[in-house]
């Protein structure tokens, strides 16, 4: 195996919750409401659209998917689940700084280096919002390819932490089987005094509809059996997914980074132009007010 290569499961394609449009010149990203999955190919309009994408858009009410049923590849949460603090390089899209809150791994002119990792808030090097939680689910859509994922990247604390949550939860309820489970990614939404009022969207995991989590857990147990019997050996696959993850200090290749500062690091410029426009608009009205009087 080639070192400093990350083995990551292979990507058919993208789940995402929004896109880049293109503005007066400038490519931002546009939040959406909905799921849209994706190929991997770009064309002049963006991500070309999965065959899936349709096929589960048909059977969805007014044709807005916002539930897609998946299948993990993994048992391990942490294999389904990759998320770090993570600084790019706004320019390049490489990673300089990857860490889990109490150590990281910086580039450095030397090389990569472990140094403290105090969270973003703590952070010199993190002042600015240069440095986010920034997490990949990896899940399988087509049952066609075993192994072929479609990945959820964000970089959203509420998909983050609803996610890592109910993976650990179902791997604990389940004995481990979190690979047999059957599940579905769901968008929900909330608002918050810090959105303004306005809709947040998140993805959730969750049991499918209709499915109770004792049936889900029977049903597991009866796939894992069913599975060790034509000799598919699960531990081993998770073991060698942590092999493969593990043989390099930075998961993300170059391609990846650029896609992340296009799609995601930018909303929070574009949060932040929206702010500084409505701060503007006050300040204006409030001088107006004073001139009337």
């Amino acid at each position: 195996m080639i070192k400093g290569l990350a083995i990551t499961p292979p990507t058919l394609g993208r789940i995402s919750i929004g896109r880049v449009v293109e503005k007066n010149g400038k490519r931002l990203p546009e939040k959406d409401d909905q799921f849209t999955i994706t190929s991997q190919i770009q064309n002049k309009e963006g991500w070309v659209k999965h065959p899936l994408d349709e096929q589960l858009r048909a059977n969805a009410p007014n044709q807005k998917l916002r539930s897609i049923p998946v299948r993990m590849i993994f048992n391990d949460p942490d294999l389904n689940l990759r998320a770090e603090y993570t600084f790019f390089d706004r320019q390049t899209g490489r990673p300089v700084c990857v860490g889990d809150g109490q150590t990281c791994q910086r580039l450095t002119n030397q090389g990569v280096e472990q140094h403290p990792c105090p969270s973003p808030d703590l952070c010199p090097l993190a002042q600015g919002g240069n440095c986010k939680p920034y997490g990949r689910l990896h899940v399988n859509l087509d049952d066609s390819d075993e192994f072929g994922t479609f990945i959820f990247r964000t970089t959203g604390f509420n998909s983050i932490r609803t996610l890592a949550a109910r993976l650990s939860y179902y791997h604990a309820a389940s004995n481990g089987l979190l690979s047999c489970l059957p599940l579905q990614l769901t968008l929900r939404g909330k608002s918050t005094t810090q959105s303004y009022r306005q809709p947040v969207y998140y993805v959730d995991l969750t049991l499918r509809e209709g499915v109770d989590l004792q049936s889900a857990i029977h049903t597991a147990r009866e796939i894992d059996q069913q599975s060790k019997q034509a000799g598919f050996n699960q531990e081993a696959l998770d073991h060698m997914a942590r092999q493969g993850f593990a043989n390099a200090k930075f998961e993300m290749d170059l391609e990846e980074g650029l896609d992340v500062v296009e799609e995601l690091y930018n909303i929070e410029k574009t949060r932040q132009e929206e702010e500084s426009f409505g701060h503007d608009l006050q300040q204006s009205l409030q001088k107006s007010v004073k001139v009337m009087n």
